[in-house]
């Protein structure tokens, strides 16, 4: 079997075992059919079946198909038909020789096994491998029901059948449904759980939630408004006063800065004597006008 087709198998195989509850060993109801095609491809059906489904299989065949076989023995291949039909196991389908001395046919007797109350239900949870298309037809409009065939001596697992399909989708909503359902409910009691605890412990008969609600209530209502007289200005609105500003002249100069140090001299302006000449700064005054040299 390839890759690619086992995958697929496998993953039908585990959307049947978690939507209609399928578990191993699967049992898997075989006809007269599929073991004459099996023995004359020497192909060990046990085997494949088992690799087809990826899981432990326990073989099925009704009392119907068993004697179709024995009534074949003549055919070549017969014998070897009967030995391998032998090793599986036999369900009884209430279809005894003497109340039918014909062996009922196939559909017939698959029908009455997989759903015998005719409620389109797989209740025993049956694998059927049937070679019948008509067989294969019928068993799509029961719900749950996985079909194995042979084509060129290859093994093939069908699809899952639209009315099994309808039921998984519903399935897998329903899961989701409730999974979100619960943890919204876990998220809601994990938030209340948490504000009680801000809270403070309770009673286990919730008289606190009630007087938290009371509370609530309480305050809720309409105060009547206080008299509290005429209002006046408000006094942050109130205008602030300007500083007053300097002229222009007197804004642009530099404040004279204050210091401890002594004022400077000033120095006079100079005059001319009377005979027009002018006495030198540097020539100090004579002490002594009367000394002769």
């Amino acid at each position: 079997m390839r890759g690619k087709r086992s995958k697929q198998y496998r993953k039908l195989m585990e959307q049947f075992s978690m939507t209609f509850g399928f578990r191993e060993p699967y049992q898997i109801l075989v006809d007269a059919e599929m073991i004459k095609d099996a023995n004359r491809c020497t192909m060990d059906l046990a085997a494949r079946l088992q690799s087809t489904v990826h899981g432990k299989v326990k073989p099925l065949i009704t009392q119907c198909e068993i004697r179709k076989l024995y009534a074949d023995k003549d055919q070549p291949g017969g014998n070897a038909a009967i030995e391998l039909a032998k090793t599986f196991e036999r369900r009884r389908c209430g279809h005894h020789p003497d109340e039918y001395p014909k062996p009922l046919e196939t559909i017939e007797c698959m029908r009455s096994v997989v759903d015998p109350k005719s409620t389109g239900e797989n209740k025993h949870r049956y694998v059927v491998a049937s070679q019948s298309l008509d067989v294969r037809r019928m068993l799509r409009a029961i719900r749950g029901v996985p079909l194995i065939y042979i084509k060129r001596s290859v093994m093939i697992l069908e699809p899952m059948a639209d009315e099994s399909v309808q039921i998984r989708e519903r399935e897998e909503k329903r899961k989701f449904r409730a999974e979100l359902k619960n943890t919204l409910g876990k998220r809601k009691r994990e938030e209340k759980e948490e504000r009680n605890g801000d809270d403070g412990e309770g009673d286990d008969d919730g008289s606190e939630s009630d007087n938290e609600k009371a509370t609530q209530a309480s305050t809720s209502e309409k105060k009547p408004k206080k008299n509290r007289g005429i209002k006046g200005a408000n006094p942050l609105s109130m205008k602030k006063k300007k500083p007053q500003q300097l002229p222009k002249k007197e804004a642009g100069k530099k404040p004279e800065a204050v210091s401890d140090a002594p004022a400077k001299r000033k120095r006079r302006k100079k005059t001319k004597s009377e005979n027009g000449a002018e006495p030198s700064a540097q020539e100090p005054a004579p002490s002594n006008a009367g000394e002769e040299n």
